[in-house]
């Protein structure tokens, strides 16, 4: 099974993800990357200190996420409910694959997304076809305002689900001590024991 961790820049959850989870759990294939990251910039120094002390070694330069990427992955696994919505609007044909961490090893909101996910992609396909008939007809404001108009019945029902949404976030450490690293790998360790366990009783890992 490839699994593919997702974080903002790719330098402190999602890499403190994936190598708690090859040091747990090697029978997975695991790779992460960044919704804005810079390809090449390394691990944050802190994470790398908070998994040393957990006997983790994570040697790791960040890369952003590309269709490259999520065509390998079998399941994509944000840090927070904002990285599943951005790749939810960027790369809406890998949509299926998408959950938060949290949300992957709980299974609640399922009917939410669900819901979710019909009007990103009717959203998507709306504004698009809206752009290419009138893109080149009227200048940058017009076609914002139009779209707004056109879409407001969609952004309205999109921000009422996102608001019922239970928060799946894993609390994010940039910039923060040593001491705020470690609250986070806490969260995550907790995550990932429950997301080997998920695996190990689905069987999915060995597939």
């Amino acid at each position: 099974m490839n699994i593919l961790f997702v974080c903002t820049g790719n330098t402190c959850r999602s890499p403190m993800a994936e190598a708690l989870l090859k040091h747990k759990f090697p029978e997975v294939n695991v790779k992460s990357a960044g919704v804005f990251a810079h390809n090449g910039e390394r691990i944050s120094q802190h994470a790398v200190d908070v998994l040393k002390e957990r006997g983790v070694d994570a040697n790791h330069v960040s890369q952003r996420v590309t269709p490259r990427l999520l065509q390998w992955a079998d399941v994509v696994l944000m840090m927070t409910t904002g990285h599943k919505q951005a790749l939810m609007m960027e790369y809406p044909n890998h949509q299926e694959k998408y959950f938060t961490l949290k949300e992957y090893v709980s299974e609640a909101d399922k009917e939410v997304w669900g819901q979710l996910k019909k009007i990103y992609a009717d959203f998507e396909i709306k504004r698009s076809k809206y752009i290419k008939e009138n893109g080149r007809k009227l200048d940058h404001k017009i076609l914002e305002e139009n779209l707004s108009s056109l879409l407001e019945k969609e952004l309205n029902e999109i921000r009422i689900l996102e608001r019922s949404l239970i928060n799946y976030d894993i609390s994010d450490p940039f910039g923060g001590s040593l001491s705020v690293y470690k609250k986070t790998l806490m969260e995550l360790e907790e995550n990932i024991d429950l997301l080997i366990e998920k695996l190990e009783k689905s069987g999915d890992a060995y597939e």
